[in-house]
Parts: structure tokens; sequence; C-alpha cells
């Protein structure tokens, strides 16, 4: 499982011109869902979203997570996440997952983060969405549960 963690100021999602999703100080989630991941990739990616440490302290270092300074999570399934650009001009997408193994995983993500106590919002999974959203610092962080990157 792959995600693009974004520090943001505030970041919205609308889908079909509607919003669905808001926040204000946080972290903007992209989750990628890759054909072999299971629940404790799930489990790895919430709690790494919840417990990193990038928000700056009083002196301007590291040392605060989304919990510390009582922020959000706005989650946002990308499959695109898992695109392999190597060859040719067209990204091939084999190796993201089916939605009937995607949609469970991701939603396990949103749940385990709401589960320890960070408010979530979500976009809607499969749709066409507009993410907005103000990168703050810009800070912005590569997780995979594999330990590719």
């Amino acid at each position: 499982m792959r995600a693009v963690i974004q520090r943001v100021s505030h970041a919205s999602v609308e889908v079909a011109g509607e919003a669905v999703g808001a926040i204000g100080p946080g972290l903007l989630v992209l989750v990628g869902v890759d054909q072999h991941d299971t629940e404790q990739d799930a489990d790895y990616i919430a709690e790494k979203v919840v417990s990193l440490r990038c928000f700056m302290d009083d002196e301007s270092k590291f040392n605060r997570s989304v919990v510390d300074i009582g922020g959000s999570v706005l989650a946002i399934s990308q499959f695109t996440l898992h695109g392999d650009c190597r060859k040719g001009r067209r990204p091939s997408f084999t190796s993201a997952a089916r939605p009937e193994l995607a949609i469970p995983l991701y939603e396990r993500v949103v749940a385990h983060i709401q589960a320890l106590g960070v408010p979530c919002e979500t976009g809607e999974f499969g749709a066409h969405m507009k993410v907005s959203l103000t990168n703050d610092g810009p800070v912005t962080l590569l997780l995979d549960s594999k330990r590719g990157f």
C-alpha cells in the first residue's frame, strides 16, 4: 500500500460539484492499494499517518504529529499511485487492487485512523474527484507498506 502525505492548512474534495469532505489543519493522504496488500498493510499506513511527526514544534523541528496539533486527515483513494510508467507512454495499473479488495482496505485505513482518535474525512471511492489543498511548508512525504521507498 502506498500513501502520499501532504501537510495542509486546509483541504477539500468535491464529487460532481458537491463538497463531500473538508479539513482544516492536518494531513491530506492519497491512498493506493496494491493487489497483494493485506489488513496489516492498511494498519501500517494508518498508524504511520497518525504518528508521523511532520508538524513543527516551538523550535521549528518536526516533533509533532497530527494528534499533537489536534488536526484532521482527509483520505482519498487513488489507484494511480500504483501506476507503472517505466515502459511506453501510458501508465500500467496492473498492480493496483481491484475494487473488491481495494475498497475494504481503504475503508480499514480510514476506520483505523478514526479509531486512533483522529477525525478523518474521505472522498468517494472510484468517483472522479476534485481535490483542493494548501500544502503547508510545502511538506510532502511518501509511505510504502512494503518499504519500497
